[in-house]
């Protein structure tokens, strides 16, 4: 499975690889990393169909937003699914990313238990 994460901090990268290291030599999954929004979407495009299974995106970027990402994929890729994340787990957050079709919602630091948890309800 190709999963995506969409985040405008690019250490956050050398975390999910260092956190995900047994699941990506396995072969379970691989990761592919954007960090903008509008970088996720020209991923997303340069396949037909794409090959992302499963976003994992920011709330909080500049340009376009994590719930605006979340919004475009809905509309154009409805298969893939796509989960948050933000530093302020406050409810507006999460009612808006749920409203908006989100799978998961999770809060910084992430809970990476959480995430393999969610990633391996996918997988089977």
């Amino acid at each position: 499975m190709k999963f995506l994460v969409v985040d405008d901090e690019k250490d956050v990268e050398i975390l999910f690889r260092q956190k995900l290291r047994k699941e990506i030599r396995s072969g379970e999954i691989e990761i592919e990393f954007a960090f903008s929004g509008q970088e996720a979407l020209d991923i997303l495009r340069g396949y037909k169909p794409p090959e992302v299974m499963y976003i994992f995106s920011d709330i909080n970027m500049p340009g376009m937003t994590g719930i605006d990402l979340l919004d475009k994929v809905k509309a154009e890729f409805p298969n893939i699914k796509v989960s948050m994340i933000s530093a302020y787990g406050d409810s507006e957050n999460y009612e808006r990313a749920m409203s908006s079709g989100a799978k998961g919602f999770f809060t910084k630091p992430i809970d990476f238990d959480s995430l393999k948890k969610e990633i391996h309800e996918i997988l089977n």
